[in-house]
C-alpha cells in the first residue's frame, strides 16, 4: 500500500503558549494510505538531525485513500520530536491506519527548548486530546477515522504521556525535591534549577503546575503501546494505575536505564503485557534506524551493541503493534 504523508498545525486556544503571546501550538505529522497514483519520494525529515537516520519514502500531501481507517496517535520522548517514530507510524499506514504524531511545545527539538515544557509534563497529553478533538477538520481525514478504533504509542516519556491519557494521575513532580529522579535528562541537566524562578516570576507556568494533578484520561483510547516508558510515570498514584481497564503492552529493551520504570509500571497495571525486545537494547533501540553519519556524531542514540540489530527489532515491534491494536 503507498503511503502519504502530510504536515499541519493545531492552536490551543484555551492554552497560551510558554511566552504567553498566542495560543500553545500543537504540530502534527501525519502518515497514511495514499491511493494507487500517488507518487512516493524521499522526504525532508527536519528536524531530525540531516542525513543521521533512515526514513521511507511516502507521497507528500497526496489524498486519503477512500475508506474509514483506525486511528493510531503518537507522543514523542523528551526532547525529541513526533518524526522520530516515522519507522512505525509508516508501517501501521501500511496496514491500514492513520498514524499521527506531534510535536509537544516546549519539550521538542522542533522549536528552541524550554525548561516549562519539561517541567509540566501533562500539558502533552492535552496535546493528544486537542489532536483528537480537532482531526475532523483536516480535510483530508474529515470522516474518515473509525472513532471506536483509537489507539495511542508513546515512547520514552511519551509512554508517560500515553500512560496518562489512559488515566494515571501525577500526584508530583518527577523534579522537585523528593522524587529522587534525578536534576533533569539528558536535554536539559539542570533542569531543576529552574523551577524557583517560573514558580515565582511565571503565572503561565503557576497555572500549568496546579494542573499537574487533574485526570487527562481520554476514553477514546481503547489500547496503548509503551515503549520504554519514562520515569515520570513512577510520579503517577498507584490507585488511578490500578483502575486502568485498556490493554496495554509494555516494550523495553533489557540494557535500559528505564527497564526498571517499565517493570514497576506492569506489575501496577492491570491489563498489560510486559516484553525485554532484546537483552542487550538500551534506550534508544526505538529511534529511527541509523546511517553512518549518524554513528559517527551521536553515538549515544544512534550505535546499538553488536547483538542488537535495531531493523530487526523495529520490525518485531510493528508486528506486535498490528496484533495489540487489531485485537479489539
Amino acid at each position: 500500500m503507498l503511503i502519504g504523508f502530510a504536515r499541519g498545525r493545531f492552536e490551543d486556544p484555551a492554552r497560551p503558549n510558554w511566552d504567553g503571546d498566542a495560543p500553545r501550538p500543537v504540530n502534527w505529522a501525519a502518515w497514511y494510505p495514499a491511493p494507487d497514483a500517488a507518487a512516493e519520494a524521499e522526504l525532508p525529515m527536519a528536524p531530525l538531525p540531516q542525513g543521521w537516520f533512515k526514513a521511507g519514502r511516502a507521497a507528500l500531501d497526496a489524498p486519503l485513500r477512500d475508506g474509514r481507517y483506525p486511528l493510531a496517535v503518537f507522543s514523542h520522548g523528551t526532547g525529541g520530536n513526533g518524526l522520530q517514530q516515522e519507522w512505525l507510524a509508516r508501517d501501521l499506514a501500511s496496514r491500514g491506519f492513520i498514524a499521527v504524531a506531534v510535536d509537544h511545545h516546549g519539550n521538542t527539538n522542533a522549536e528552541p527548548y524550554r525548561a516549562e515544557g519539561f517541567l509540566c509534563s501533562w500539558e502533552r497529553a492535552r496535546d493528544i486530546t486537542l489532536l483528537l478533538d480537532r482531526i475532523g477538520t483536516i480535510p483530508e481525514f474529515a470522516g474518515a477515522v473509525d472513532p471506536d478504533h483509537i489507539v495511542a504509542v508513546g515512547y520514552s516519556l511519551g509512554g508517560a504521556t500515553a500512560t496518562s491519557l489512559l488515566g494515571a494521575v501525577m500526584v508530583r513532580s518527577p523534579f522537585e525535591p523528593g522524587a529522587n529522579l534525578g536534576r533533569g535528562p539528558r536535554e536539559f541537566p539542570d533542569l531543576v534549577d529552574h523551577l524557583p524562578r517560573l514558580l515565582e516570576k511565571s503565572r503561565i507556568f503557576r497555572e500549568s503546575w496546579a494542573r499537574m494533578s487533574q485526570s487527562y484520561r481520554d476514553p477514546r483510547i481503547k489500547a496503548a503501546l509503551l515503549l520504554a516508558p519514562g520515569r515520570s510515570a513512577q510520579c503517577f498514584s498507584d490507585e488511578s494505575i490500578a483502575s486502568i481497564a485498556v490493554p496495554t503492552h509494555i516494550m523495553v529493551g533489557g540494557a535500559d536505564v528505564l527497564a526498571p520504570t517499565a517493570r514497576w509500571l506492569h506489575r501496577r497495571l492491570p491489563n498489560s503485557t510486559l516484553e525485554i525486545v532484546a537483552e542487550e537494547a538500551g534506550h534508544y533501540v526505538f529511534l529511527p534506524e541509523s546511517t553512518e553519519a549518524g554513528r559517527r556524531a551521536d553515538p549515544t542514540c544512534c550505535v546499538d551493541p553488536p547483538s542488537v540489530d535495531r531493523g530487526a527489532i523495529h520490525r518485531h515491534v510493528a508486528a506486535t503493534a498490528a496484533e495489540l491494536f487489531s485485537s479489539f
